[in-house]
């Protein structure tokens, strides 16, 4: 057993924000309004969230900056790990999302464009600041992907030809301190998480990875960290419309032998 194996498993809810509102949709489509983020990040903290992760889903396409505003409020609420993705193209963009009180940025599109951004903001901020958010399609096997997966960017809107197993090797190189990977095909279904991905990406590197999209029963979430190899497990649907609460999830990890972190 790895040395990883030992360390307590984490639950990282997933709070994605449109035009300052939570939102949820399925395979990143379909986005309806479901509530205030700083009162779910609040609920989900005291409930026992290891971290939380929150997106600005529509700041990539829209090539606009991150809702400052909001992380500040967020940040206020909440006493644990904090990330933030969507609009961070540059090192300037990271520091105001990090001083505006997240630990940690997510980038996703803009280090497909440009990965030594990972390397900039690694140098300046520290690797464990850099999470990379990778959005990946199942494909069919050809020279450019032989791994089946694809990254793919804005939101799942262009997929870039980049295999993503290979894309998770540089990520690491470049100094990203973390990977959160969301099956695209997986996500909101809520019929469990992309193992064989997630395996994949487990395997390729020896950073921390998250998995992410499909989480729809407490079983999924020790499929993730058992058979995916995950560090940690991102939630949305599962917990944002009262299926279960974190401390239940938590409850039922433990039960199934998964070291979880209990409040």
């Amino acid at each position: 057993m790895s040395e990883k194996s030992h360390l307590s498993k984490r639950l990282i809810p997933c709070l994605d924000v449109r035009g300052g509102r939570l939102t949820k949709g399925i395979k990143f489509k379909g986005n309806v309004d479901i509530g205030d983020p700083v009162e779910t990040a609040r609920r989900y903290y005291e409930e026992g969230a290891d971290e939380i992760v929150f997106y600005d889903i529509t700041a990539s396409c829209e090539a606009r900056g991150i809702f400052l505003d909001v992380v500040e409020r967020v940040a206020s609420n909440i006493f644990i790990p904090f990330s933030v993705g969507g609009g961070i193209s540059s090192v300037e963009d990271m520091r105001a999302v990090l001083l505006a009180g997240a630990e940690k940025v997510s980038v996703n599109s803009a280090v497909v464009k440009d990965p030594f951004l990972i390397s900039r903001g690694a140098d300046a901020f520290g690797s464990q600041a850099v999470v990379v958010g990778m959005d990946v399609k199942r494909v069919d096997v050809s020279a450019a992907c032989p791994s089946g997966y694809e990254i793919v960017i804005h939101g799942g809107r262009k997929p870039m030809g980049i295999d993503a197993i290979a894309w998770a090797r540089r990520c690491e190189e470049l100094g990203a301190g973390e990977l959160c990977v969301n099956s695209i095909d997986a996500d909101g279904t809520r019929d469990g998480y992309e193992l064989n991905l997630t395996h994949m990406i487990c395997n390729a590197v020896t950073i921390p990875v998250i998995a992410s999209g499909g989480a729809g029963a407490p079983e999924h979430l020790v499929d993730a960290v058992t058979k995916g190899g995950a560090s940690a497990a991102l939630v949305a649907s599962i917990v944002h419309y009262g299926q279960y609460t974190i401390a239940e999830l938590k409850d039922y990890m433990e039960k199934a032998g998964v070291p979880v972190r209990k409040v």
